[in-house]
């Protein structure tokens, strides 16, 4: 059996007041004007993993415009050790958080939900990843950790947390002692960090050799920035936290001058080459481009589905709308490669024919999911 969700329900949830969706395996295109709401349905699966979903939105701002009635998204995913209930809303008074239920009881933490479901997806604001800022590169490698290690997301934000307020310390000339203490606590995290960014990448690019002359979709060499200067980095985590202490401690005056700072696992960079060519990703055409980051999400399905034993589900927006007709059957074949169900949105039926009876049409209009 496809693992896959039976049922989805929303509860004041952007644009829906209320909405309830009853699916098989197969996948799930759908389709309907912009604006109806097909991207707010895939933010609402996104939501049923740790982070903020693929819109990065703060969880207060997905209420309903004008409900009094807290925002929820639910779903039942059929795994093959049964069927599990899992459920993320808002958490009354804790400004503007969240909780999560799992088969009726509280969740002991957000990365819970990644013990029956794990989420990536691609949306038309990641087309200019390769020629974008690198905090966007970065945003989008820690989607794919967070998908193996689930708690990874945690750590970059109290990472971040913790740069703030060195950064207010710094600025207000605080006692250093506590700069120590909070560069210690930021060294840990950092380690972390690092290096699960890197062991990702080593699997994920090992996945992608082993396929380079059989892929559908153009490979990538991927590769990290230095971490230091001078490019020597520790590969043990008590070496790596020490080097990032000392290397902080002794750059206070400069980020005190800079007013951040300005070294660290926040400033590495995601290089991405299109291996076929030898070429940076950032000068290929758009349609290269495109493909590219469409074989990238297919090759870390994959080793998602390797490593951890869940196959995770694809949220895929308006994707269709920029590959040829030879293209999009290459896409479609590869979803059901994954042997996962894979959410697809668009404004046109026509381009996902070629799915056929593999996928459930649903049509999307003004906040209401109806059978096609």
């Amino acid at each position: 059996m496809i693992r896959h969700l039976s049922r989805l329900r929303l509860t004041a949830f952007r644009n829906y007041a209320a909405a309830a969706l009853d699916l098989d395996e197969r996948h799930v295109v759908l389709t309907g004007p912009n604006g109806a709401g097909k991207t707010n349905l895939l933010e609402a699966v996104s939501l049923l993993s740790p982070g903020r979903g693929l819109r990065r939105a703060a969880f207060d701002t997905v209420q309903a415009q004008g409900s009094d009635i807290g925002w929820a998204v639910a779903a039942t995913v059929e795994t093959n050790d049964g069927p599990a209930d899992i459920g993320t809303g808002a958490a009354p008074g804790e400004g503007g958080g969240r909780r999560v239920r799992i088969n009726g009881a509280n969740a002991r933490s957000i990365e819970a939900m990644s013990d029956y479901l794990r989420v990536l997806w691609l949306t038309p604001a990641m087309d200019g990843l390769f020629s974008g800022p690198a905090s966007d590169r970065r945003r989008f490698l820690d989607r794919l950790v967070t998908t193996l290690i689930p708690s990874h997301s945690a750590s970059v934000n109290d990472y971040e947390k913790a740069m703030r307020q060195r950064n207010r310390l710094l600025e207000d000339n605080g006692d250093s002692s506590w700069l120590s203490a909070i560069e210690a606590q930021m060294a840990e995290l950092g380690a972390s960090i690092h290096l699960a960014r890197t062991d990702s990448l080593t699997h994920l690019q090992g996945l992608i050799e082993q396929s380079l002359d059989d892929a559908s979709f153009p490979a990538a060499h991927l590769a990290l920035t230095p971490l230091f200067e001078g490019g020597e980095e520790p590969s043990a985590s008590t070496a790596l936290e020490t080097a990032l202490a000392s290397t902080w401690q002794r750059s206070r005056g400069v980020d005190r001058a800079a007013g951040r700072t300005i070294s660290g696992p926040h400033r590495v960079d995601l290089e991405v080459t299109y291996a076929q060519k030898g070429m940076p990703a950032a000068l290929g055409s758009t349609g290269e481009q495109k493909a590219l980051l469409i074989g990238l999400i297919l090759a870390h399905a994959r080793l998602v589905k390797l490593r951890t034993a869940i196959t995770p589900f694809l949220l895929l927006d308006e994707i269709a709308a920029h590959l040829d007709p030879d293209r999009r059957r290459a896409l479609f074949s590869a979803l059901d490669g994954l042997g996962t169900q894979c959410f697809l949105t668009g404004t046109d039926k026509l381009l996902f024919e070629a799915l056929g009876p593999r996928a459930q049409m649903l049509t999307v209009r003004d906040g209401r999911v109806y059978p096609d």
